[in-house]
């Protein structure tokens, strides 16, 4: 038995044909940029998150790139950002001409350490980008008192926490914006690529439905330098039908995460710790363990297919060497880096599976 770490073909055969029906109303509509389908999108997800505006964009990466840009953040500002998160977080920054200042995690959560980010703020700081890491929620409110009065924004990185929740609020509704995307293999993926931004803010929202076509609100007539990162009118008609799902396979995921928390008692592993008041939404089961190439290469032979989030650091990524990043500039993030491993998790997966993979680690650890 091969045990896939998601089975992204799953998804499309149990909602096959309301996920057919969307594209043939799309196909048959002939409007196929900003339509309906991504206005009605747009409405459900931001009633989804509890917040009063979405704004439909091309990927995560833009989300949050055209919210930085939205604010004015550009050169000579600063942005904190986790050292430890996908790199996408920190390529929005660097190409809204700001500079990323990473700050380390939290050894428990892997979220960013609130803690640490009183001395990483400067007078040029102008946003932190706090990333809700592998669905699991950071902690907004004691970053949201730590920026209290110092005209600092929040934007959180929401692309792996669609449905999360900190203290009986939505991630997308905690900071003053947040970036999702719906790159296939989230929570709530699209069947290509996708993001969005969501916000309670009037000016900020009209801001970005402006930036993200051109700098246009009315054909033809410009009135700032924008850009083309339009949700896809295909894409948000299949999302409109699987955010129906959503919930219950975030269910099925959490399931999923209590068995192996129960079951995996392996003192050479460590396991996913809760934030208290969070809920999260387990995008990744992301274990540590150490030689844990070794142990991917084991599974593997016996079938199990594991990923890695991330094996390397922003820092130490060819793509940000002129910041002169060394290792052990950033040792938790790099000992995470080096011990993380993501066990399959994916909603389609049965009770049956799941254990395989349990006894797989009992086996191997």
């Amino acid at each position: 038995m091969t045990i896939s770490y998601l089975d992204l073909k799953a998804p499309y055969l149990e909602l096959k044909k309301e996920i057919d029906s969307a594209y043939n109303r799309v196909m048959g509509s002939g409007w196929y940029i900003l339509g309906r389908e991504v206005r009605d999108f747009e409405k459900e997800f931001a009633e989804y998150c509890h917040v009063k505006h979405c704004i439909g964009v091309g990927n995560g990466l833009e989300a949050l790139y055209l919210t930085l840009k939205a604010w004015k953040i550009g050169p000579g500002d600063e942005v904190i950002v986790p050292a430890n998160t996908y790199i996408a977080t920190w390529l929005a920054i660097t190409h809204s001409g700001a500079k990323p200042v990473p700050v380390e995690p939290d050894t428990k959560t892997y979220n960013i350490d609130v803690d640490k980010i009183s001395s990483a703020i400067t007078e040029k700081t102008k946003a932190i980008i706090p990333v809700h890491l592998y669905g699991q929620p950071a902690d907004i409110g004691a970053i949201v008192n730590l920026t209290e009065g110092k005209n600092i924004s929040i934007l959180e990185d929401s692309a792996q926490a669609h449905g999360a929740q900190y203290k009986h609020k939505f991630a997308g509704n905690l900071g003053d914006a947040a970036a999702f995307s719906f790159y296939p293999g989230k929570n709530l993926g699209a069947l290509g690529d996708g993001g969005a931004v969501t916000t309670n803010n009037d000016v900020l929202a009209d801001r970005i439905r402006v930036l993200r076509n051109y700098g246009s609100r009315t054909k033809y007539y410009n009135e700032t330098l924008g850009f083309n990162s339009r949700l896809d009118e295909l894409q948000a008609a299949f999302l409109r039908v699987k955010l129906q799902y959503l919930d219950h396979w975030n269910r099925r995921r959490e399931k999923i995460a209590t068995i192996y928390s129960d079951e995996i008692s392996s003192k050479n592993i460590v396991l996913p710790y809760i934030l208290e008041g969070t809920k999260p939404v387990w995008h990744i089961f992301a274990i540590r363990v150490k030689n844990r190439d070794i142990l991917q290469k084991n599974l593997k032979i016996q079938g199990i297919e594991t990923m890695i989030h991330y094996p390397v650091p922003p820092h130490l990524s060819e793509a940000y060497r002129d910041m002169g990043y060394h290792e052990g500039d950033f040792p938790i993030t790099e000992v995470i880096a080096n011990e993380e491993l993501s066990l399959p998790i994916g909603p389609h997966l049965n009770d049956e599976q799941v254990m395989s993979v349990v006894y797989a680690l009992k086996k191997n650890v």
